[in-house]
């Protein structure tokens, strides 16, 4: 090789090394500069108005502040979640398009509904847990029971005799459901109703006998004395209802059932962006007065990083999809 050649081979490499050196720092400050003056769009897969649509206008509230710029909510409703859910799988992921998920669909709609349109496994990028919401399990008062061994008795007397709401099938609520009558080996038959709120109704209205039914719903209906709680999903009791037992300190150990509130990122988001994101959902939820609106609603925050991400969202759905396959649950 000529002189010539060789140092224009030397040049060549050069710039090449100088263009990627461009190319990082470009990235960094790119990183170093988001969100700038461009909003952040946190997508909820549901309709105004329900527990998933308050948690997201909450937190993207604080994380505007947090951030700097500006976050809005849009919500993208249809097919238990996955329509929303398939929108921030295919948008660009660049940190401008998040998603609040919650577990009955990034956990247990994958088995009910296969063509989704989305690979969960693939699509995302965990930014990490928000929150959690507890579920009561509630009775009619009129049936005359006051207590989960009660009711445990009452329905192996009579085999599907009573009935429970459900807003749908996969839904947080029915899961919770079928997930107590198999630990407790008993029959009550499911009656579907379109949504929550006429779910619940039907339990006040002695339609149905028992609901599984989500905190900021239950317990305003608890303190009116129209439905009566005799248990609760989580581990711990709940600190707005600490009457209530858990429903796995009245003979079920280690039952939990909640609805779980994350937020993701579509697959391929830069992992400074990730970790700006995390940090600044982790400041937000250690926020006085975050965490003083969403525990008059009864939702409390949970902790989740990144790296924690993948761990949690294989449990949970491993947990739900051995739930739907064991008890024949399908999308019917």
């Amino acid at each position: 090789m000529s002189l010539d050649r060789r140092r224009l081979g030397l040049g060549a490499l050069s710039l090449l090394a100088t263009a990627a050196g461009a190319t990082r720092s470009a990235r960094a400050q790119g990183a170093d500069a988001y969100p700038g003056t461009r909003p952040i769009t946190i997508v909820v897969a549901w309709a105004p108005g329900g527990s998933t649509d308050f948690v997201a206008r909450v937190v993207a509230q604080a994380l505007s502040r947090e951030l700097g710029g500006s976050v809005v909510v849009d919500n993208r409703p249809g097919a238990s979640g996955t329509v929303g859910h398939a929108s921030v799988a295919r948008a660009r992921p660049d940190g401008y398009t998040l998603l609040l998920g919650v577990n009955s669909t990034y956990a247990m709609s994958r088995h009910l509904f296969p063509n989704r349109g989305y690979d969960d496994d693939t699509a995302f990028a965990g930014i990490g847990r928000v929150a959690v919401s507890p579920i009561f399990l509630c009775v009619n008062p009129r049936i005359g029971v006051r207590t989960i061994a009660e009711l445990v008795s009452k329905a192996k007397e009579a085999p599907g005799r009573m009935s429970y709401a459900s807003s749908g099938a996969g839904s947080s609520a029915h899961l919770a459901t079928e997930l107590f009558l198999r630990s407790a080996g008993i029959q009550i038959e499911n009656v579907t109703y379109r949504g929550g709120a006429p779910a619940v109704q039907a339990l006040i209205t002695n339609e149905v006998q028992v609901a599984m039914v989500d905190g900021v719903t239950a317990l305003p209906l608890m303190q009116a004395g129209q439905i009566l709680a005799i248990g609760v999903s989580t581990l711990e009791r709940n600190p707005l209802a600490p009457t209530v037992p858990t429903i796995a300190e009245s003979g079920f150990p280690g039952f939990e059932a909640t609805s779980n509130f994350a937020l993701l990122a579509p697959a391929g988001t830069p992992a400074p962006i990730v970790a700006r994101l995390a940090a600044a959902k982790d400041a937000v939820m250690r926020n006085p007065e975050v965490l003083e609106r969403l525990r008059q609603n009864s939702i409390f925050p949970t902790p989740g990083t990144p790296d924690q991400w993948q761990a949690y969202y294989r449990a949970e759905t491993a947990k739900w999809g051995e739930l739907i396959r064991a008890r024949g649950i399908t999308a019917e």
